[in-house]
């Protein structure tokens, strides 16, 4: 059992054990030895300690890792022993070196060059990148930008995307050089030994060398003014992202507690759910189901809303990305599932049929047909599905109710007229669908030579809603006459044939008797006129309008010789 201690590494936490700790301590302390009392030796070992701190973090798989000694020896393979370098003046004299081959797996990265820019570092830095003169870069630049304007736009996004090699890990990143001691030791005298001959030659610099060499030139003032409204903008979407998935989740959170799983609050439409839902899901597991496919995606919203605001928030960490993916994608497959199973409840329709014959008095040979109405049940009118409604009987009993009634008037084999009821359901099955159908409560009555058949139909709420219907046909026997009172209106069928072409609303008005063909034939509808009494004429040779009524007679003829005009025998 090794004990484990906290370090802080520049600015950066770890957790490390007690022998690893030691290593690392010894070699830190004996690469300040070697720098005491070297030019910007504090500037070294501080960019030592954070290329240190980059290569545990980048070993670490999360927060909460120990650091051992395999990973600090790792580290100081990378970055070298101090006695493996010159670490004297010598190694920046001006003659020549033996040139290096660069160490494998060395990658250049790509960085804007902040010591060569002349506006934002942006073809400095590609001149590292790609090892083309920064001077050629910066004419593609200006010729893209003349001829297309991509070269502008390219740059600036650039300018916004790409980061500064501020430190001396990244200057070294940039030119693709091993950041070890040497090197970091190597670019830090450099810097000095640059600022000494700048301060030598400070007499003989122009003007515009002063300006260029100050702290904030134009350019850079208009790269701060450009970032502070991107900033801006990207502060604002924040905030936004960051109302939207709190508010999301409040609400989530309160309807899961409240209706979904307790049934804290009666809220309408949860009584529907037992009645339209077949697959056997309690309504608690799929509002969980719901709460976590909607709120986690509306959860890493307002996370990532956060993290453009705050900038160093710490990581949930991957575990817990991973989980929560894994808990989305669950719920997502599973609510998909129960989908499935529910739209698989109504893929079959059975029917159930009854016939009935009814004999009427000779004297009495017109049939009357009506259509009534239960005005006494107690109507829930909060939610309607599938032409279904929730009402209520005089025991308080719940009920569902629909008013998808149709009926049909066709001949008759016999002389006898006859009724045919069919009642119609889905289901799972043929068999679960014809039950559904056989369950279905539907009425009629017949007295004389009236017939009255009900307008809805009814059910027990525990067979669900499954588009339940009736269709009844009334078979007439030839020669017999039918009239329809006003309440049949939205009840005839389709299938209903008469001889005027009327559409099914319009022959409730009127006196029908049955043909032999099968169709109504109408006995006082209004004869179609072809006489003059009103005519239009769209021809070839124009437009033809005659009226005539009750003597007084309008015509209005338009052709190619102009407009005439009549009225009342008099032209106009």
């Amino acid at each position: 059992m090794n004990k484990t201690v906290n370090i802080n590494l520049a600015n950066t936490l770890f957790h490390i054990d007690d022998e690893a700790y030691n290593k690392l301590k010894r070699y830190l302390e004996s690469i300040k030895r070697s720098f005491s009392g070297t030019a910007g030796s504090d500037e070294i070992i501080a960019d030592i300690e954070a290329r240190v701190a980059e290569l545990f973090l980048e070993k670490m798989e999360n927060d909460r890792q120990v650091i051992t000694q395999k990973e600090v020896d790792a580290v100081i393979n990378i970055m070298g022993q101090p006695e493996d370098y010159m670490v004297d003046e010598d190694i920046f004299e001006d003659q020549p070196k033996a040139a290096k081959a660069r160490p494998a797996g060395t990658v250049k990265k790509l960085y804007r060059d902040m010591d060569q820019k002349y506006i934002g570092g942006v073809c400095a830095g590609l001149e590292h990148y790609l090892g083309f003169d920064a001077l050629w870069i910066r004419l593609i630049f200006i010729l893209l930008a003349i001829t297309t304007g991509f070269g502008l736009v390219a740059y600036i996004l650039l300018w916004i995307l790409v980061p500064e090699a501020a430190t001396t890990s990244q200057k070294l990143d940039m030119t693709g050089k091993p950041i070890n001691i040497s090197n970091i030791e190597r670019k830090v005298k450099e810097g000095f030994d640059d600022v000494a001959d700048r301060v030598k030659n400070v007499d003989y610099d122009k003007v515009g060398d002063k300006v260029k060499s100050s702290s904030k030139t134009f350019f850079d003032t208009v790269g701060d003014i450009i970032m502070f409204f991107f900033k801006i903008i990207g502060k604002f979407i924040g905030i936004l992202l960051i109302i939207i998935g709190a508010t999301s989740l409040i609400g989530l959170f309160i309807g899961l507690f409240t209706v979904g799983i307790i049934d804290a609050v009666h809220f309408p439409g949860v009584d529907f759910y037992e009645i339209v839902n077949t697959t056997g899901a309690p309504v608690w597991l799929v509002s969980l189901l719901c709460f976590f496919a909607v709120g986690i995606p509306f959860f890493f919203l307002l996370y990532l809303g956060l993290k453009i605001l705050v900038n160093n928030l710490k990581s949930i960490g991957n575990i817990a990305k991973f989980s929560l993916l894994g808990l989305w994608l669950i719920s997502v497959g599973v609510l998909i599932a129960l989908g499935i199973k529910q739209a698989a409840s109504q893929a079959f329709t059975g029917s159930s049929t009854t016939n009935s014959e009814f004999y009427m008095d000779q004297s009495m040979d017109t049939l009357q047909i009506g259509m009534a109405s239960n005005d006494q049940m107690d109507y829930d009118n909060r939610f309607t599905f599938e032409n279904l409604k929730m009402i209520y009987d005089d025991q308080g009993d719940a009920l569902l109710y629909s008013e998808d009634v149709r009926f049909d008037i066709r001949k008759s084999k016999d002389s006898l007229v006859r009724l045919k009821v069919r009642k119609d359901a889905n289901g799972s099955t043929f068999e679960e669908a014809r039950s559904r159908a056989a369950a279905i409560d539907y009425g009629f009555s017949q007295s004389g030579n009236e017939l009255v058949l009900n307008d809805f139909l009814t059910t027990a709420t525990n067979n669900k809603m499954r588009e339940q219907e009736v269709r009844s046909t009334i078979y007439l026997p030839e020669g017999m006459y039918v009239r329809f009172d006003n309440s049949a209106k939205g009840h005839l069928g389709r299938s209903t044939k008469n001889d005027r072409d009327y559409y099914r609303n319009d022959i409730v008005d009127y006196l029908w008797v049955m043909g032999s063909d099968g169709e109504l034939k109408c006995q006082n509808c209004p004869d179609d006129s072809d006489g003059e009494d009103g005519k239009i004429i769209i021809n070839k040779d124009g437009i033809d309008i005659n009226i005539n009524d009750n003597g007084e007679s309008f015509k209005m003829k338009v052709d190619e010789d102009g407009i005439e005009i009549k009225a009342d025998d008099m032209d106009l």
